[in-house]
Parts: C-alpha cells; sequence; structure tokens
C-alpha cells in the first residue's frame, strides 16, 4: 500500500544475485585513497527482509547519516535511518506515522552539523501518500509538519532536501491534484515550512502511457543548494511522446525554470535524477538519456557553468549496455562524484565516476558482482560516501561504500 511513485523510477528494474564471498570478509580498516571500499564492516540491517539507502549526507569524517527503508515482517516499508560516528555505522530510532501496517519510508536526507540534519520521503495516510520530514536536534529525530497541497486523497511525495544553515532548507517532490501531477517545493525558515511557487507547472501524459517510466508526469526528486539565495531542483516532465530533463533554479527571490539538455531528442526519454553545486558557477545534474524512447539507457551528465548547461562526455558503458546516474556531489570546481548502476547487467559492481577537474574517470567500487548505489555524499577530495544496497541471496542488503 502507497508504494512511491518517485521511487519507482529512482529504483531502476535490476537483476540481483549472489554477493561475492569476497565482500563478507572486507577488513575493518581504512580504505585506500585510490578505492572505495567497506570501511567499518557492512552496515547493519533493520527486521529480516530487505533493506535499502536511498540517500546519504556527511559533514565530516566523523558524521554522516544514511537513509531509505526496510520490510517488516507485514511486508510494508519503514522509514530506516543509520549514522556513521567514524567508527561504524548504527541505525537511529526514526519516526513511522503511518504506522506499521502500512508504508513509510525516507528517500533523501541533508545535514549541516552533528546536530541539524533533515531527513524526507512519505507515508501512507490510508488514502493515499503523504509528504513526510524528519528533523534531527542533535538527540532525537521528529516529525515535522509539512504541506501537501493536493490533499490527504492524492499523492504528495517528498524525494530531495538540501539545508545550507538551521534557518534555511529547501525540499522538493511532486504532488497530484486535478488529473495532473505537479512540481513540489517546500522552504523551511527555521520556524516552519512552508510551500513555495514553483514555475513548472503540470506534466501532459505522454502518448505511449509514460511505460517506459513509471511514476509522475512531472517532479523535482533532488535539490542542492549553495546559499539562501542559489539553490537547484532537477526531475523531469512528460511531453506528448516521452520525457525531458527539468531543471529549476533559485536566484533568492524566486524559482525559474532553466534551459538544460536532452541528448536523447524530443521524442526520448531523458531525466535528471541528482544535482549538486559548490557555488553559482559549478553545479552538476546527472540522471539518463534513451533516444526515442526504445534504446538502452545511457548515463547523463550535464554542468553548469555559471551561464548554461552542457552535456558532459561520461566514460561508463559500452554501446548496448544500459547505464544510469542516481546521484552527485561536489566539494570543489576540480572534484566531485557521481554514482548509479549498469541497469540491465548481471555481472559488473556498482558505477562510479569522479571528475579531477579535466575529465570523468571510472572507479574501482566494491568486491560486488552486482548492486545498485542511489546516493552520494563528500566532504573533501578524499572523504566520500555512496549508499544503496546488494543481495545477499535472500534479500536486499544495505550497502555503504567509503572513499578516504
Amino acid at each position: 500500500m502507497g508504494a512511491s511513485s518517485i521511487v519507482r523510477p529512482l529504483r531502476a528494474v535490476i537483476v540481483f544475485g549472489l554477493v561475492s564471498a569476497a565482500l563478507l570478509a572486507v577488513e575493518a580498516g581504512r580504505a585506500s585513497a585510490a578505492q572505495c571500499e567497506s570501511w567499518g564492516g557492512l552496515p547493519p540491517n533493520a527486521g529480516t527482509g530487505d533493506n535499502e539507502f536511498l540517500g546519504v549526507a556527511a559533514t565530516s569524517a566523523c558524521n554522516a547519516w544514511a537513509v531509505g527503508h526496510y520490510f517488516n515482517s507485514n511486508d510494508n516499508n519503514q522509514t530506516l535511518i543509520e549514522r556513521w560516528n567514524g567508527k561504524e555505522w548504527r541505525i537511529q530510532r526514526s519516526q513511522n506515522p503511518a504506522g506499521p501496517l502500512v508504508d513509510n519510508s525516507l528517500l533523501e536526507v541533508a545535514a549541516t552539523s552533528p546536530r541539524n540534519a533533515w531527513a524526507v520521503g512519505y507515508y501512507y495516510d490510508g488514502t493515499d501518500d503523504q509528504t513526510l520530514i524528519e528533523h534531527w536536534n542533535g538527540k532525537a529525530w521528529t516529525v515535522q509538519k509539512s504541506p501537501n497541497p493536493g490533499g490527504s486523497a492524492n499523492e504528495n511525495e517528498l524525494a530531495g532536501v538540501a539545508a545550507t544553515s538551521p534557518t534555511n532548507a529547501w525540499a522538493v517532490g511532486y504532488y497530484h491534484l486535478g488529473a495532473t501531477d505537479h512540481t513540489l517545493v517546500e522552504h523551511w525558515n527555521g520556524k516552519k515550512w512552508t510551500r513555495q511557487t514553483s514555475p513548472a507547472g503540470a506534466g501532459s501524459k505522454p502518448v505511449n502511457g509514460g511505460f517506459l517510466r513509471a511514476g509522475p508526469e512531472i517532479a523535482l526528486v533532488r535539490v542542492a543548494a549553495t546559499s539562501s539565495s542559489n539553490a537547484w531542483a532537477v526531475g523531469w516532465r512528460s511531453n506528448s511522446t516521452g520525457f525531458q530533463t527539468l531543471v529549476e533554479r533559485w536566484n533568492g527571490a524566486a524559482w525559474k525554470v532553466q534551459k538544460s539538455k536532452d541528448p536523447g531528442g524530443s521524442d526520448s526519454s531523458d531525466r535528471l535524477l541528482g544535482v549538486a553545486a559548490t557555488s553559482s558557477s559549478n553545479a552538476w545534474a546527472v540522471g539518463d538519456d534513451s533516444k526515442g524512447g526504445t534504446s538502452p539507457e545511457r548515463a547523463l551528465i550535464e554542468r553548469w557553468n555559471g551561464k548554461r548547461w552542457s552535456v558532459q562526455p561520461s566514460p561508463s558503458g559500452a554501446p548496448g549496455e544500459a547505464t544510469e546516474f542516481d546521484g552527485v556531489a561536489a566539494t570543489s570546481s576540480t572534484n566531485a562524484w557521481v554514482v548509479g548502476n549498469y541497469r540491465s547487467m548481471t555481472t559488473l559492481p556498482p558505477l562510479i565516476e569522479r571528475w579531477n577537474g579535466n575529465a570523468w574517470k571510472v572507479q574501482p567500487s566494491t568486491n560486488l558482482n552486482e548492486g545498485v548505489l542511489y546516493g552520494v555524499a563528500a566532504t573533501s577530495s578524499n572523504d566520500a560516501w555512496a549508499v544503496g544496497s546488494y543481495n545477499d541471496g535472500s534479500a536486499q542488503q544495505t550497502l555503504a561504500l567509503h572513499c578516504c
């Protein structure tokens, strides 16, 4: 009940297999600077069913958060929050406002300090999904009141969150109202969350019925901010034939749609699933594109140079391989990370690439033969976390890779 329409497109269909036995024997010591390996052992899992990380945030080498969900004994999603304390991951007590009999899920997390963090997602109210925002005050996670412009009888979901201070945070997603989907932007001013005007409008229903991309006709799924006057939100919107990339920018006074690239063409299925920024003149957006909506998805990277967005070459994937980027993080103009997966392959590890200031290069990741990464966070050029899930032969398990 209440399966998220945003989670489905983010969670690509992947055939998981057995995890390499070598991964289970990973040492707890530091990884080399050239590779990302599990550090401090595998994160714990809640319950005995599937567990999955969908987002990660870090403020230092000794403080990071990962969020997602796990399946309880009732076969419903329950919120999952874990914290890295510099030595190990530990499950934190999180809130499930809908209770254990229906779905509750967290899709993204942001933090500005060890005493200030936000996690967003959705919960099922008995009729449809409603926005969920939880806040960490240094002692506990508590549910915060958030707007649901679609009302209790329609879907309202948050998929992305960013924060620059205790008095400035953004959450983005979508809501359904009047037979159409609409972008959703909410802002925290230090006292309450309020809905903000989003100029993207509503999406039109593609002629193919959207079967290539389950989910809303239009949505914002990730947001990044560098100050109170500079933020970016990304996602997709449908037209009469497919899906096109969507980028909006906050200039301190209003959100405005920005011209972004659709390399697959007007009849393609192009989406942006992640965004990161370090300044008003340096930002990255990632996702995938499929020309004509029929060819294998290709990993997509776009960069903002202060004037325009342009497609950047990516070395991942060979002709015929389906690849997708779900997350991006950046610490400077010469250091950034992207993570994702090979969607159609069954014997390849999670996908990680790094920007060195001149080019993107595929990075060694893990001993996993199969797995997927959805989120990445970095505090410096030698401190980054990538999170997702893998299959241990019986269920999906949380995955956290650290590059240090």
